[in-house]
């Protein structure tokens, strides 16, 4: 049997709210996985630097990208929002394995993550009925 799941009405001011993080977050991940595809000299050092083959950058970038498109389509955004914390929570164990600091460095996917979840649970009224902070 199947049952629905009541959606919540979402207010004008939290759809655009949600949309605006949300956009800040994809952006800020087209834009990382765009220059780890080229690869800039800054990527490939900086890969070298986190103690990984400057090839990976590439793969990394793809990976991005892919999880990125998956989060901005509506249909998707769940298994991105998913997969990009994943990917994130990568991110910082290896911060956190060079000795990062950590405000900057090591607490940044943390930062991004809050951004990409607050933004879908605000334009997202299937994922607030799922998880209702306030009734």
């Amino acid at each position: 049997m199947h049952s629905a799941i009541e959606t919540p009405a979402i207010s004008n001011s939290a759809l655009w709210t949600g949309r605006v993080l949300s956009g800040l977050v994809i952006a800020f991940l087209i834009f990382d996985a765009v220059i780890k595809l080229v690869p800039l000299q800054v990527v490939i050092d900086t890969t070298a630097a986190l103690g990984f083959p400057p090839e990976l950058a590439r793969t990394l970038g793809v990976l991005t990208l892919a999880c990125t498109v998956l989060y901005a389509w509506p249909r998707t955004a769940v298994l991105g929002a998913i997969l990009l914390t994943g990917y994130l929570g990568g991110a910082i164990a290896i911060h956190v394995r060079i000795g990062n600091p950590l405000f900057t460095h090591t607490l940044f996917g943390v930062y991004l993550g809050l951004m990409l979840w607050g933004g879908l649970y605000l334009r997202n009224g299937r994922l607030r009925a799922l998880i209702p902070f306030v009734r």
